[in-house]
């Protein structure tokens, strides 16, 4: 699995979070039902941003993982109850008519991994099973509410939803 991480532009710059690391810090916190009317994303341009335009091609790519998406693994939220990961599965989730999604919520939102570094200048190698975490020296928080996603290098998608929680 290609290494996957949740971009959040703010006035301080573009931030980055380890999607990895973000299902290690969630994984004992409780699981609860999230309304899908609650999830603003779904009306967001979630997956576009920082010039990736909304192709035919890019969309058909998310329709894609949003199919192969597995619902069994809970979507992770900001403190602000944004999405962090999990939107191909909140878009299945939709699909299939269902009301609500299992989720888990930070109470207060992990530092970012990266401040003000484009996503193309970031590590993109095959996510190993285990990911030791080694935190970055220069981390603030942040709870800034826009919300923009990274395409893979060949401009296609990888779906965070899609991890293998350990």
């Amino acid at each position: 699995m290609r290494k996957q991480y949740h971009f959040r532009q703010t006035e301080r710059g573009l931030l980055s979070w380890d999607v990895d690391r973000l299902i290690a810090l969630t994984k004992g916190f409780p699981r609860f039902q999230i309304p899908l009317s609650a999830i603003r994303e779904l009306d967001e341009p979630f997956w576009f941003g920082l010039g990736n335009p909304p192709t035919c091609r890019a969309v058909a790519e998310h329709a894609r993982l949003i199919e192969a998406a597995d619902l069994k693994f809970p979507i992770i939220l900001s403190s602000a109850g944004r999405v962090m990961d999990g939107m191909h599965r909140v878009g299945k989730a939709a699909l299939l008519g269902r009301l609500a999604i299992e989720a888990v919520r930070f109470h207060d939102d992990p530092d970012p991994d990266f401040v003000g570094v484009h996503p193309d200048d970031l590590t993109y190698d095959e996510a190993p099973n285990h990911v030791p975490y080694v935190q970055p020296a220069d981390c603030n928080k942040s709870r800034d509410d826009n919300f923009i996603s990274k395409p893979n290098q060949r401009r296609g998608f990888v779906d965070p939803g899609s991890l293998i929680w350990l």
